[in-house]
């Protein structure tokens, strides 16, 4: 059956046509296959994003099957992912309080907006952009951003519950002065979960080892009561000391809510003032400092409570039940009074606010998980909102393109099939789209599922419609066997999925590549870690230190004084302290001569002919050029005409066509005069001895004469 290019190009799933039995029954195990490790990895991943856990099972349903659909590859798994949720986080984390409802609009808006721009790439057919981020600059990113998000599940695998920090570093700070509060637990059923994870993977690799470990810890979590929690009122504390502590830290989490919000507002407003009267407006002004004075108490407060907080955590309650009419009572443990008994519990709290208590004396699990399909809804995106996230919608755009592209490329080495990256752009971006609405916050091609896609023998892309069907079945009928599934378990998925990722030996191999190549690599990763949690700004820094690099490596190319070789080939004279010639110099420069190295083009040239003032011809040899833009034409016309004027005549070698066209267009061409072009070095020398004897010079001792019998190009 013949289909159309036209057809393919607006239904590539066509491509999957004829669809065989054989290819199906592949298909489906695959599907299937993924599905088992798809569904607890997306759980994983929507808290490592700030979302409610069920909002990972909308991510894994419909995007999975539009990426698939519209995508290019048959084989790449397109879904929740480790970078692309932490780069969601990181930057909704400074807008919203993660999991608020602000929270989860923002994120919907965010893969909206994601959506669109890859779209847009790839419909326009601008897959080219992405080499913006060059290859050392995502190497870099990615080993920074494995470590964080490994570090940043800590809390969980250790069950101490950290408050947000504006900085990573402070963040890390904080677990490690709480190291002593671990509960040990939770410790243990995360350990367990990696062991079985890793254990799978080397005896087992074809097993679904993420599965198994969410099964086992599930199991045991349900059988042994792992999550034990109630609520209590602050009224219900019997300590006075305690009571007053937690009625303040509540009293300061309302101002701090308050705060944020005369933010946004404030925020909002500025700039309206901006765009109405200019930066510099009284109003802009005033508004400005009123924000940077808010900024200031937010930050005060938020330290305030984090001290509280480590605080509140540290007590321990005993409770004594209701009796005579009277509720429930949280005494300090062993302060019980005398002829009082307790339930026999002992209790941390584990979250506090508006007057309630989550008192914990277990470990931290999923809990209910809502039954039932995402509705469908058009996302709501403000003007503001669309200013808030522009800058990191084109990063997760970008590093998420670049990732799935990656993956790609990478499995059609082993498949042959042909990728268009323009195709899986409008893949991507379909898959985001669709994503915003049905509640999905932004996805991207994932590894280690495409890996597992892969092994397990998928022919087509349409393994990933009967994932998303699987993942249909588990929204539907299978979330209330998610309920004790242990958030430890959660970060143990996370952080065995990012152990990958961390690979410093793809920097030293940019680094041994190319020492401005490293240097961009490093300067990515330090500054990533840095600046986290905003993570965009680290990518963005990156770069831009890689275009200054690669400038500057461009604004400085090798030129070498040719010499002739014993060998009869024209090599660099200073590296094989070879001799000048008292009748030519010859010169190579080897780069594209352009506006930013037209100085130094024309500065090592003057060197070059000062350094050497006997000889009254000089010869460059243009092999290396590859592109002439007007300001190289004009300053190689004024090294000519200057040369001229001191009696000194110039000749080129081994122009390519781009060159000699622009030269034609300006005049450059007939200016030097056709005569004073050769098409290669040694036939330029040749002319240039022969002229040199006419003249009466002595050019049988040259070193630069071509050796007779023999042709060198």
């Amino acid at each position: 059956m013949q289909i159309s290019s036209l057809m393919l190009r607006f239904l590539p799933f066509l491509r999957w046509l004829p669809y065989s039995s054989a290819t199906l029954r592949a298909d489906f195990i695959a599907g299937l296959t993924v599905a088992l490790v798809l569904i607890p990895q997306s759980i994983a991943y929507a808290q490592l994003a700030g979302m409610p856990a069920y909002f990972g099972l909308y991510a894994a349903f419909l995007p999975v099957m539009a990426g698939a659909l519209w995508g290019s590859s048959n084989q790449l798994g397109t879904g929740p992912v480790a970078v692309a949720s932490l780069l969601t986080a990181a930057s909704l984390t400074p807008l919203a309080a993660p999991g608020s409802d602000q929270y989860v609009m923002l994120a919907i808006a965010l893969a909206l907006m994601v959506g669109v721009i890859q779209l847009a790439l790839g419909a326009f057919r601008l897959g080219l952009v992405v080499n913006f981020l060059s290859h050392p600059v995502i190497v870099g990113f990615t080993n920074a951003a494995a470590i964080i998000i490994a570090l940043s599940q800590v809390n969980k695998l250790i069950g101490v519950p950290i408050g947000r920090s504006e900085n990573f570093i402070f963040y890390v700070w904080d677990i490690a002065q709480q190291l002593g509060e671990i509960h040990w637990p939770t410790l243990a059923i995360g350990i367990a979960a990696m062991a079985i994870i890793w254990l799978v993977r080397k005896k087992a690799p074809k097993l679904p080892g993420v599965l198994i470990a969410v099964v086992l810890t599930t199991f045991i979590s349900w059988q042994t009561g792992f999550e034990r929690s109630t609520t209590a009122k602050v009224e219900e504390i019997m300590d006075p000391e305690v009571r007053a502590l937690l009625t303040e830290f509540v009293r300061i989490e309302d101002r701090i809510a308050e705060i944020n919000l005369q933010i946004v507002t404030k925020s909002a407003e500025l700039k309206a003032q901006r765009k109405r009267w200019g930066e510099l407006s009284h109003a802009a002004v005033t508004l400005n400092y009123e924000i940077e004075l808010l900024h200031v108490q937010l930050k005060d407060r938020e330290e305030e409570n984090r001290r509280r907080n480590r605080a509140i955590r540290s007590f321990v309650f005993e409770r004594v039940g209701e009796n005579d009419g009277q509720p429930g009572r949280l005494y300090p443990e062993g302060k019980l009074p005398v002829g009082t008994t307790s339930t026999g519990q002992h209790w941390h709290i584990a979250r506090a606010g508006k007057g309630e208590l989550r008192l914990s004396d277990g470990g931290e699990v999923v809990g209910k998980v809502p039954e039932g399909l995402p509705s469908i809804a058009v996302p709501h995106l403000s003007l503001d909102m669309l200013v808030s996230l522009l800058s990191a919608a084109i990063v997760i755009s970008l590093v998420g393109f670049m990732e799935a592209i990656s993956i790609a490329k990478a499995m059609s080495a082993k498949t042959k099939q042909r990728i268009d990256p323009n195709q899986e752009l409008i893949g991507q971006g379909l898959a985001n789209l669709v994503g915003a609405f049905s509640h999905s916050f932004p996805v991207s091609g994932s590894f280690s599922r495409s890996a597992v896609n892969l092994n397990a023998g998928a022919l087509t892309g349409f393994s990933s419609i009967v994932t998303g069907v699987f993942v249909l079945l588990t929204l539907l009928f299978l979330t209330p066997l998610l309920y004790h599934l242990p958030q430890s378990v959660l970060a143990a998925v996370i952080i065995m999925s990012v152990i990958g990722l961390i690979n410093f030996g793809a920097i030293k191999h940019a680094w041994l590549a190319s020492r401005h190549d490293g240097i961009a690599a490093i300067v990515t990763f330090v500054v990533t870690l840095a600046v986290a949690p905003h993570l965009d700004t680290g990518i963005l820094i990156g770069a831009g230190s890689a275009v200054v690099l690669y400038l500057l490596r461009t604004m400085t190319p090798r030129v070498a004084i040719l010499g002739r070789h014993p060998d009869g080939m024209l090599r660099d004279a200073k590296l094989y302290n070879l001799p000048a010639s008292d009748i030519v110099t010859a010169v190579r420069f080897d780069g594209r001569l352009y506006f930013a190295n037209v100085s130094f083009f024309e500065d090592v040239i003057l060197e070059a002919v000062a350094t050497n003032p006997r000889a009254r011809y000089l010869l460059v040899v243009c092999k290396g050029i590859n592109e002439l833009d007007a300001s190289g034409e004009e300053v190689m016309r004024r090294v000519v005409e200057r040369l001229r004027d001191n009696g000194i005549s110039v000749a080129f070698s081994g122009l390519k066509k781009q060159v000699v066209d622009v030269m034609q267009a300006t005049g450059l061409f007939e200016y030097i005069g056709e005569e004073n072009f050769y098409v290669t070095a040694d036939r330029a020398l040749a002319a240039i001895h022969a002229a040199a004897a006419a003249r009466g010079q002595d050019e049988v001792t040259s070193p630069l004469r071509p050796l007779p019998m023999k042709r060198f190009d």
